[in-house]
C-alpha cells in the first residue's frame, strides 16, 4: 500500500509559484512504515493514473476553486482499485458532495495532520471510517514539512506557517469559520528550523502562509484593559511578545532572504510592528484593502478599514516603512458604480501599491456572504445543466456566470469588462516600469517588470476571461513567462546554514497607553 498526496488543478504552468505546504505536511505526518508518498502538484504537471494501484490510500486535498478537479481524480482512482480520502476546506464543509460526487471512502474535516495516520492504518484494515474529525491542531503540536521531498527547482517561493486562525471577522472570508477565531501559533523554534531547512536548499523567498500575521493589535490590548480582563490582556500581550522574538530570530538568518506575508490594516498603526518586520526582512505583504470606499467595507463587515485618503496615508505607512504592499481589491459590491473600478486604480498607484489583485464578488461556501446569496436565492435559484448556481464549483469554467451575485446598477458583462480594465491599467508597462523603482538596479527592474506581467497572466487573464480558449492562450503565456522568472528566485545552496538563536532584545517595549 503507497500514500499519494494530490493537489488537483486543470491548470498547469510547470513551474509552481509556492509550495502547496499541505502536500508536505501530511507527508511528514504520513508513518515510516508506509514510505515516502508519492506527490503530485498538478499546479506543475497533470496525474498520471498509472501511478496508481490497487490498494493504495488517495488523499486530496481541495478548495472550491478545485473541486470539480478533485473529484474527477477521485473517481478516477476508485476506478483503479485505491482508497480515496478527501481533505481541505471544501470538503470539510461538504463531506457528503465528496462522497456523491468524487467517490470517496473518506473524508477528513478540519486539520488533517493529527488524523492522517490513522486514516492511513484504518484503509490497511481495509475499514476506513466514512468522516474523520481532525479539529483544530493546538500551535505548538503543528507537523513540520517533509522539505526534503521537494522536486527540484519546480517552485520560485517556499512556504511556512506561523498561526491559523483569524480573529476578524469578514464576510467573504471563511477561515474565521474554518481555522477559528483564536489564533494558533507554532512555536518559534519550529518556525525557524523550516526556513532555515528551505534556505539551505536555495529557498531565499520566503512565504509565511499564515491566515493574518499581525493577530493581536494595540486596540485588542487596549480594549481588554479597560474592560478589566487580565487574563485576556496578558494572553494578548504573550502573543504579541512571541510575534517579536520570530521577528527578531528572522532578521538573524542570511541577507539575501526575503519574507511575504499575509497581514490586516490594523498594522499600519503599530510603528514597533512594523519596524520589526524590516528587521526581519518581511519585504512584502498582503494586505485586504477590499474597497476605497466606506460604504463597501461596511457591505463587507471591514469597517476597521480605511477608505479614501486614510486609505492612502495607512497603506504608505507600510511602504516608509519597507513593507511593499500586494493589494487585493473585490469588484461588484452593490455599492460599486463604474466610477469605482478606475478610482481604485487611481488610489491604488496614489498610495504606491506595488502588486494588486482585483478579484469580483464570488460568494464562497462557508462566508456569510455565500449563506445569504444562498437564502436569497431559495428556491427560485437558476439551474445549468441541471446543477443549481449555489453549486457553481461543479459547473465547467466556461459554464460560470460572470457575476455571482446581481448588482442594483451593472450587468455581469459591466462589472468583468470593468475588472479586466482595472488589471489592464495597473499592469501597463508604463505602470510596471513606475513601481519598478521600489528595486535599484537596472537588472532588478526588468526583473520587476517581467515578474509583473507573470502575476497578470496567472491571476487575471486565467482567471476572468470569457471563454475557454482566451484562458488556455493566457495559460501559455503564464508558461512562457514562468521558466525565465524562476531563475530571479532562486539562488545556491547553504547547506551549512546554522539555526539564529534567541536574542535578549526579542521582547518589545510596551507600546505606550498599554
Amino acid at each position: 500500500m503507497r500514500a499519494h498526496l494530490i493537489n488537483p488543478s486543470d491548470v498547469a504552468f510547470g513551474v509552481g509559484v509556492i509550495t502547496p505546504r499541505w502536500l508536505y505536511v501530511l507527508a511528514a505526518a504520513t508513518p515510516p512504515q508506509y514510505g515516502d508518498p508519492r506527490i503530485t502538484d498538478e499546479t506543475l504537471e497533470a496525474l498520471d493514473p498509472g501511478s496508481i494501484e490497487a490498494g493504495d490510500v488517495v488523499g486530496i486535498g481541495m478548495h472550491t476553486a478545485n473541486a470539480r478537479r478533485g473529484y474527477e481524480i477521485g473517481r478516477m482512482a476508485r476506478r483503479r482499485g485505491a482508497w480515496v480520502v478527501y481533505g481541505g476546506i471544501h470538503s470539510t464543509l461538504y463531506p457528503e458532495e465528496a462522497h456523491e460526487l468524487g467517490g470517496a471512502h473518506a473524508v477528513v474535516r478540519g486539520d488533517g495532520e493529527g488524523v492522517w495516520p490513522a486514516v492511513l492504518e484504518d484503509c490497511g484494515k481495509d475499514a476506513p471510517r466514512r468522516v474523520y474529525e481532525g479539529g483544530r491542531v493546538e500551535g505548538r503540536r503543528f507537523v513540520p514539512a517533509r522539505w526534503d521531498l521537494l522536486p527540484s527547482d519546480r517552485y520560485m517561493w517556499a512556504s511556512v506557517q506561523t498561526v491559523r486562525g483569524c480573529p476578524k471577522h469578514c464576510s467573504f472570508c471563511s477561515v474565521w469559520r474554518i481555522d477559528g477565531q483564536q489564533p494558533r501559533q507554532s512555536t518559534v523554534d519550529l518556525v525557524i528550523r523550516e526556513i532555515v531547512e528551505l534556505r539551505r536548499q536555495g529557498y531565499r523567498c520566503i512565504a509565511l502562509a499564515d491566515d493574518n500575521f499581525y493577530p493581536v493589535t494595540l486596540s485588542d490590548i487596549a480594549l481588554a484593559e479597560r474592560q478589566g480582563k487580565v487574563e485576556r490582556a496578558a494572553n494578548l500581550k504573550a502573543m504579541r511578545a512571541e510575534r517579536f522574538e520570530l521577528m527578531s530570530r528572522l532578521s538573524a538568518l542570511p541577507e539575501d532572504m526575503i519574507l511575504f506575508t499575509q497581514i490586516t490594516m490594523e498594522a499600519a498603526e503599530d510603528p514597533q510592528f512594523l519596524e520589526a518586520m524590516r528587521r526581519a526582512r518581511i519585504k512584502g505583504a498582503l494586505v485586504g484593502v477590499e474597497s476605497v470606499t466606506e460604504e463597501g467595507l461596511k457591505s463587507v463587515y471591514k469597517g476597521f478599514n480605511d477608505s479614501g485618503q486614510s486609505l492612502v496615508e495607512r497603506l504608505l505607512t507600510f511602504k516608509r516603512s519597507g513593507v511593499y504592499v500586494l493589494g487585493s481589491f473585490i469588484f461588484g459590491l452593490p455599492t460599486d458604480r463604474p466610477e469605482t473600478f478606475q478610482a481604485t486604480t487611481s488610489l491604488a498607484q496614489q498610495a504606491g501599491i506595488t502588486f494588486a489583485q482585483f478579484v469580483t464578488m464570488t460568494p464562497f461556501p462557508g462566508t456569510v456572504d455565500f449563506e445569504r446569496w444562498e437564502k436569497d436565492l431559495g428556491e427560485s435559484v437558476e439551474r445549468i445543466q441541471g446543477i443549481p448556481l449555489t453549486r457553481y464549483w461543479l459547473l465547467p469554467g466556461h459554464l460560470r456566470p460572470k457575476l455571482y451575485t446581481s448588482h442594483p446598477t451593472m450587468s455581469p458583462e459591466e462589472v468583468r469588462a470593468h475588472t479586466q480594465e482595472a488589471w489592464n491599467s495597473f499592469y501597463s508597462l508604463s505602470s510596471i516600469w513606475k513601481r519598478a523603482g521600489c528595486v535599484k538596479s537596472l537588472k532588478s527592474r526588468l526583473a520587476f517588470v517581467l515578474i509583473s506581467k507573470l502575476y497578470r497572466q496567472m491571476y487575471a487573464n486565467t482567471g476572468i476571461a470569457t471563454d475557454s480558449a482566451r484562458r488556455k492562450t493566457a495559460n501559455r503565456w503564464a508558461r512562457w513567462l514562468a521558466k525565465p522568472c524562476l531563475k530571479l528566485f532562486r539562488v545556491a545552496p547553504m547547506p551549512g546554514l546554522q539555526i539564529p538563536q534567541a536574542q535578549p532584545s526579542a521582547v518589545p517595549v510596551p507600546a505606550p497607553g498599554l
